[in-house]
């Protein structure tokens, strides 16, 4: 799909005639991205890095600008061909755009400026603007990258509270299933790879490839043999107990882990007569660790009674928290999975005196899907413009909605040393770069200019990203100040 490559079609309709609508002697605008709220009260900031350089890389060409001028004439919408023409003679098709953004990794509290976007000529001053539609999809890895690092937190607490050892298992506690559920490959790439920042297990090939081609991430997650029901009810009904055989002798070896989906008739029979009585020495002789999935009913219910069931055919053993681990098998529950679902299911289990080693969780639609732009309530709005020489805030603030009030005049996001809290401040008029700005005592910057005029200045590594975001957790739970994100 040719024409869906080229960066000037990848626009809003009415953003074509947008350069015609400033005041006149305009001649350098200021954007920012912020999440006004949403369920969460902290974002995990991802995905920028991976957008610039899919989008962004590639020069502009006058085959692009010929292209589109002929869509906005047939389309109904004027077109700034002059425009287009200068990006590809004076900047090489590189636009010319400066964008500052928090490093990739980042937790921060909501209704702060997370990227700025600035015009760097000033007969291009329109540009910010044309690229908001791009721009604003980054809400989505960093939704989706949100949600993951806020379940990470809750299985973190009840591994904590019930485990010997908690962070050695966190990582692989929460795989992701999303890939089918999603509505593109992109989608499953980006938001996959926002789960990787936090966890490590995955089903999702896309994101994968995602932290390989854009954060020089080798291999960011892993997976292990699984049964599908196909795989399973192939065998019919009358041989359930041959296919779970099957499985343990094509997988099952010393150390090694197979899930075997067992509801596809009966989950309960399935434990207590399949695994339990039939394969339960062959479970026990092979040294592996066998992942039973259940796929079916109440998730908080049959998650517990299908440990009850494991727990009478294979036994436990009490660790040193007081919570019972069992032998030989593990659960990992995929259906009906949410970040609500996951904590009623744990605090079922611990209640239960089960330790949190004893399940992971499998999240698909609930992980990459059952989001959208207003989850976080992100967006990306004008807050200055030159015009005559002169900075002017430009900002809305409608009577009807003061939740969509928003920020004046040009944007720096600052970050306090000693306590590690942010605050989103205006940049004087007279100061040129947001950079030579004089700080507060004992304040600095907390966005970096990322890209400039068509190139990376700061290009992050996954595993910097990853570092980031796990270090948020202990500063957010070392308490770190919270009144000093006041206004």
């Amino acid at each position: 799909m040719r024409h869906l490559e080229n960066l000037i079609l990848n626009t809003d309709s009415y953003k074509a005639s947008h350069w015609l609508q400033y005041p006149p002697g305009t001649d350098a605008t200021f954007f920012y991205v912020e999440s006004r709220g949403g369920v969460y009260d902290k974002t995990l900031f991802f995905g920028l890095q991976a957008i610039l350089k899919e989008y962004l890389s590639k020069p502009v060409t006058h085959a692009d600008v010929d292209e589109a001028r002929d869509f906005f004439a047939a389309h109904g919408e004027p077109f700034n061909e002059a425009g287009w023409r200068r990006i590809v003679d004076v900047h090489g098709g590189l636009l010319p755009l400066r964008i500052r953004a928090v490093p990739e990794g980042s937790v921060v509290r909501t209704h702060q400026a997370l990227v700025t976007i600035e015009s760097t000529d000033p007969e291009a001053f329109w540009l910010p603007s044309y690229i908001e539609t791009l721009l604003l999809r980054l809400w989505y890895p960093v939704t989706v990258a949100t949600i993951s690092w806020h379940v990470k937190q809750t299985i973190r607490a009840f591994l904590e509270r019930t485990s010997d050892d908690a962070e050695g298992q966190l990582p692989f506690k929460l795989h992701d299933f999303g890939a089918r559920g999603v509505s593109s490959l992109e989608s499953a790439g980006l938001g996959g790879a926002a789960h990787l920042v936090n966890f490590m297990g995955t089903d999702t090939v896309a994101g994968v490839l995602t932290t390989r081609a854009y954060y020089h991430e080798p291999m960011a997650g892993f997976s292990i043999p699984a049964a599908e029901h196909s795989t399973i009810t192939s065998w019919g009904r009358e041989r359930e107990v041959e296919a779970y055989a099957n499985m343990l002798k094509q997988f099952a070896k010393p150390g090694s882990l197979v899930a075997v989906v067992s509801d596809s008739y009966d989950i309960y029979t399935a434990i207590k007569e399949h695994w339990g009585q039939a394969l339960r020495q062959q479970v026990i002789d092979s040294g592996a660790t066998v992942v039973i999935r259940p796929d079916s009913g109440d998730p908080v219910e049959v998650v517990h009674q299908c440990l009850e069931l494991l727990d009478e055919a294979f036994g436990s053993t009490v660790n040193g928290k007081g919570y019972k681990v069992l032998e030989h098998l593990r659960l990992i529950q995929g259906d009906g999975v949410d970040p609500d679902s996951i904590r009623a299911i744990l605090e079922r289990i611990t209640e239960a005196g089960y330790a949190t080693d004893n399940i992971a969780f499998g999240m698909g639609g609930g992980l990459l899907q059952k989001l959208n732009r207003d989850t976080q309530k992100f967006a990306l709005k004008c807050s200055a413009a030159r015009v005559d020489g002169q900075w002017i805030d430009v900002y809305k603030d409608p009577v009807t909605d003061s939740g969509k009030t928003s920020k004046r005049g040009r944007l720096a996001l600052l970050r306090h040393v000693e306590y590690g809290s942010v605050k989103t401040v205006p940049v004087p008029d007279d100061v040129a770069d947001v950079e030579d700005m004089a700080l507060p005592l004992g304040w600095e910057h907390a966005m970096e200019t990322v890209w400039e005029n068509g190139e990376f200045v700061r290009d992050w590594t996954f595993s910097e990203i990853r570092a980031r975001s796990g270090q948020a957790r202990i500063e957010n739970k070392a308490g770190c100040h919270e009144a000093a994100f006041a206004d």
